[in-house]
């Protein structure tokens, strides 16, 4: 005869990592590669979690490092056969949804920003300053394209035809890897790949999100009422802690706050 134990019976646990902050190699708030493996890790590896549910609240940034966290959570769940439900906050967009579509499913707020899928790069031109200042800048290089897009230089026409290029393979990238996480549930409608954002409804409509809803109510839903929650996120230093701030960033915050506000939010 079996024994059965109510209370020795397992209950599903949900992983869920927490990702949010602009996408980049360091700063205030960066989410790069580097900062968030140890936690995405954790969450994959410990115990025998049911599933991993990502937060994402991100408006995106630098393209490899939103390649290199997606990739991260696709090779983990891979190998260790865990679906992966991405859940929308503020916003996911461009790096951030390249993020999101790390997920087997992913779902948004009905106020949620998403999409943008598109690749942007600026800069400044300063030579006209520098001339009205009478300043005079002396550099030397080895190589024709070391100067590509000096801001200290006047803008050559042969500079931003090569850019141009740079940025449409990076574009050309983005949409095949959406295209290949979201497959048939997108909608047959060029406008996804213009950097375009729509909330969450529309989204939906476009095939870029898979419904409205939030992490605990759906993962109940999906793994029931008895499912637990165990959280990882990012581990700050104790200048961060403690609210200090360097003053290198100054500028990653004012970034950040930029990439926001082009989406019409302020973090």
């Amino acid at each position: 005869m079996e024994l059965h134990l109510p209370f020795l019976s397992r209950r599903p646990t949900v992983a869920v990592v927490r990702l949010t902050g602009m996408i980049g190699t360091g700063g205030r708030s960066s989410l790069n590669d580097n900062a968030v493996a140890p936690a995405i890790e954790r969450a994959f590896s410990r115990g025998k979690p049911a599933a991993v549910a990502l937060e994402i609240n991100s408006p995106g940034g630098s393209p490899t490092q939103s390649s290199l966290i997606g990739a991260r959570i696709r090779r983990l769940a891979d190998e260790k056969k865990i679906p992966v439900y991405a859940f929308v906050e503020d916003v996911a967009a461009s790096g951030g949804y390249w993020i999101a579509c790390a997920g087997d499913e992913i779902w948004a707020d009905t106020g949620s920003v998403v999409g943008s899928i598109g690749v942007i790069s600026a800069s400044f031109g300063a030579h006209v300053f520098l001339a009205r200042q009478g300043l005079e800048r002396r550099m030397y290089t080895a190589g024709k394209s070391k100067t590509l897009l000096d801001p200290f230089e006047p803008e050559k026409p042969e500079d931003v035809e090569r850019l141009r290029r740079i940025l449409d393979q990076m574009h050309g990238a983005f949409i095949e890897h959406v295209k290949s996480r979201r497959g048939d549930r997108l909608a047959d409608d060029p406008d996804i790949y213009t950097g375009e954002i729509w909330l969450g409804a529309a989204a939906q409509e476009k095939g870029l999100v898979d419904g409205i809803g939030h992490l605990e109510p759906k993962m109940q839903e999906i793994f029931g009422d008895k499912v637990r929650f165990r959280r990882y996120g990012l581990r700050r230093g104790i200048l961060q802690r403690l609210g200090a701030q360097v003053l290198s960033d100054g500028i990653a915050v004012l970034e950040e706050r930029a990439a926001y506000a082009r989406l019409g939010l302020w973090p």
